[in-house]
């Protein structure tokens, strides 16, 4: 097991888990402000990097920054591509730290910042959240996390300021319970809400994307947002019945009037547009709870399966240079 193979170590104080897909160009630059930032905090630390499948020269990086730092640093390899989320899993899976910090490798949130989210937890905070000062992002991105931020919240009853941060600090109890979860579809920071008892949230930077290209396209947030209302909450599938039910009763009611109309006044010409309209309407219903059940049994379906969420090519960390699973 991971803990035992690494016992000898001394535990360090504080885990940075990092998540890597093809950050070629801004990997030199977080080494440069990482490491000093974390020196600066005076505690014992270690970097996870998850290496993610990238296709680029980013698994090397990482291999020379473990080999000048390897006292602090353990490298991840995924033997593919297997997202963000589970990347970070697979971090959490491996992190020795009674506090762990996790930040995206595109620097948009400053390494400098990691001693805003520690300070709540000496005072007793479990999960510490981010805000991010000023996005820097296009315009449709600030529209749409706020339009999912509202709904999020009302579906979910998790209160995330700003959900699309992934800077964020959990305790060691927290994340001890994360990895118990076999769940194969999350959203960490949603889950992590789920299991503190004492929650806050800071204010952080947030700069432009140092290099390189956002791997979150619009197709991505939208599937990102269908794990979160799906995994944490029943309450899309109730709202549709309840709406089932209100279409049903409007569908009846529209029947009776039709009947009576036609006894009272007799057989009329015209309405066909409003017939097909209402039909078009209906149907449009009915394809869209077809599509909310389908996520539901997809995500069912992908859980039976019970395969793993994660396959490891090679670790590399002080302990053994390269150790297979």
């Amino acid at each position: 097991m991971m803990n035992d193979r690494v016992s000898h170590l001394a535990a360090p104080q504080l885990s940075v888990v990092i998540p890597v897909y093809n950050e070629e160009a801004s990997l030199p630059a977080l080494f440069a402000r990482l490491y000093p930032a974390l020196d600066a905090l005076g505690l014992r630390y270690e970097v996870i990097f998850i290496n993610d499948g990238s296709r680029d020269r980013s698994a090397g990086l990482l291999s020379e920054q473990y080999a000048q730092r390897p006292g602090e640093t353990r490298v991840i390899l995924f033997n593919g591509n297997f997202g963000q989320h589970r990347a970070i899993l697979a971090g959490f899976a491996h992190a020795r730290g009674e506090q762990i910090v996790t930040l995206d490798a595109d620097l948009q949130n400053p390494p400098e910042d990691i001693g805003r989210l520690l300070a709540p937890m000496a005072e007793g905070f479990d999960y510490v959240g981010s805000i991010r000062r000023q996005r820097n992002d296009h315009w449709w991105r600030h529209v749409a996390s706020r339009a999912m931020n509202r709904l999020r919240e009302k579906i979910t009853r998790i209160k995330m300021t700003d959900q699309g941060c992934m800077m964020r600090a959990y305790s060691r109890r927290i994340i001890d319970i994360i990895n118990q979860c076999d769940e194969m579809h999350t959203f960490i920071p949603a889950l992590a809400y789920s299991f503190a008892q004492r929650p806050t949230e800071v204010v952080v930077g947030h700069e432009e994307r140092h290099a390189g290209e956002s791997k979150y396209s619009l197709y991505s947030l939208i599937r990102l947002n269908f794990d979160l209302m799906t995994g944490f909450s029943l309450v899309p599938l109730q709202l549709f019945s309840m709406l089932g039910m209100l279409v049903a009763l409007g569908s009846a009611l529209l029947f009776v009037y039709l009947l009576a109309r036609r006894l009272w006044i007799g057989p009329e010409e015209g309405g066909m547009f409003t017939l097909f309209a209402l039909v078009f309407f209906l149907v449009g219903i009915a394809l869209f709870g077809i599509g909310l059940l389908g996520e539901y049994i997809g995500r069912i379906y992908q859980e039976v399966r019970t395969r793993p969420r994660y396959l490891i090519a090679a670790v590399l960390e002080q302990s053994s240079e390269v150790t297979h699973d």
